[in-house]
């Protein structure tokens, strides 16, 4: 089986043809996470985590004075690069990095973390989560969307999809690591990892793709 970094870099070039799987959840999506950036001072300095090709943080840069974008697969990087080599972002940077990863740490503290469906993918959640909260200034923010399927009502194709899945990543078609959140769940680890929750919506709702707001205690 292919580990984390080696599928996506595998995919890569494959994964910037495709579009967008539901338009209308993605675009509320940028619009909520959009509203809270416009919020911030002048100064704020946002970090994506996971940011795969790019292609969001093309659509949020704008919002703000600094965006870093980071990614642990260099075949991820390759696409983003090329993305914003035909983009007007002079805002925008790229790190190859990933989560837990020092250079992350070395760049920071930010004012904002997102996370744009990697949640679920990582190794350890918790752990995972601790290390987000490390990367913000004291009040800063979290704005995540994690797909939760767990126990949640979804089409038959979706179910049919799941029941298949380890096979799927034990012959390379689907990304290994793969857990299985619920949305209750995914909000309780948010909260004990030291963040309250400010906003919450599912984008879209069957199954359930968990969008989160959430503010770095002291």
């Amino acid at each position: 089986m292919y580990t984390s970094v080696e599928f996506w870099d595998r995919v890569a070039a494959s994964y910037a043809t495709r579009g967008v799987m539901d338009g209308a959840a993605y675009e509320t999506t940028l619009e909520r996470t959009r509203h809270h950036l416009y919020h911030l001072s002048p100064s704020a300095r946002v970090l994506e985590l996971g940011c795969g090709t790019g292609a969001t943080a093309l659509r949020l840069c704008d919002a703000v004075t600094g965006y870093v974008a980071s990614d642990a697969s260099s075949g991820m990087m390759e696409q983003a690069r090329a993305r914003k080599a035909q983009a007007d972002a002079p805002n925008l940077s790229l790190m190859h990095a990933g989560l837990g990863d020092d250079a992350l740490g070395q760049a920071g503290p930010f004012d904002v973390v997102l996370a744009f469906n990697l949640l679920h993918l990582l190794p350890d959640l918790r752990a995972g989560l601790g290390q987000v909260r490390a990367l913000l200034k004291p009040g800063g923010m979290f704005i995540s969307k994690t797909i939760c399927p767990k126990g949640a009502s979804m089409p038959l194709l979706y179910r049919g999809a799941f029941l298949v899945f380890p096979l799927l990543q034990r012959w390379g078609k689907l990304p290994p690591g793969f857990r299985k959140l619920a949305v209750a769940e995914l909000d309780a680890e948010i909260i004990r990892a030291g963040f309250e929750i400010i906003e919450t919506g599912n984008y879209p709702a069957r199954p359930p793709s968990h969008f989160v707001v959430a503010q770095r205690g002291a």
